[in-house]
């Protein structure tokens, strides 16, 4: 019938949805850059990801994604480029103090173990195990992080299960820094939901 259609018109052009990635980067300078002034290596990596979810928009809640972008910002330092645990240290440290080592944290999330570097080596695609530092690419950095989050692959626990910011660290890494990561969350929910169009 006509008024299906309509509904169906309707609820394509609801998913359409899309972050303004001027607004969203207009408001994360103001909100959560240190200096409330992006550099050009700030905007583009931070444009870059915004792009990244903007491409799979519907695969997680407003919300979700909120704790997506929070727990990018604090595991990368607030540069939102994947990174090697530890990186102010060097690699011959890590060799000697990192038990997992070579199978060390990297990514947007820290993977950790040859086993974790197996299971995504498989889902991607991409022999992660012998080379290591390809977790390091924007596109499998992304996908561990989002598949990761939606699926339980880190602790067993899925995004989806939470409604509470704070209950969410639990998809990553227990409680640890819960609190200050849910702070995040909210500003990072309010940008988004301002920069919705």
């Amino acid at each position: 019938s006509m008024l299906s259609k309509y509904k169906l018109m309707l609820e394509v052009i609801k998913r359409m949805k899309r972050i303004n990635i001027n607004t969203f980067l207009s408001g994360y300078e103001l909100l959560l850059d240190k200096d409330n002034c992006l550099t050009d290596k700030e905007r583009k990596a931070v444009s870059l990801f915004v792009g990244a979810m903007n491409d799979n928009l519907e695969y997680f809640t407003i919300k979700e994604w909120a704790y997506v972008l929070a727990t990018t910002f604090h595991e990368t330092a607030h540069t939102f480029k994947p990174v090697v645990e530890a990186f102010w240290l060097s690699e011959s440290w890590r060799s000697r103090n990192l038990r997992y080592y070579p199978y060390h944290g990297r990514g947007f999330v820290q993977i950790t173990w040859k086993e974790n570097y197996q299971k995504f080596s498989d889902l991607l695609n991409v022999d992660l195990v012998n080379n290591p530092d390809l977790t390091l690419d924007f596109d499998n950095s992304f996908y561990i992080l989002t598949y990761g989050f939606k699926h339980g692959t880190f602790t067993g626990r899925k995004i989806s299960d939470y409604v509470d910011f704070q209950e969410m660290r639990r998809c990553i890494n227990g409680t640890d820094k819960a609190g200050l990561i849910a702070s995040y969350s909210e500003t990072f929910e309010e940008i988004l939901s301002d920069s919705l169009d």
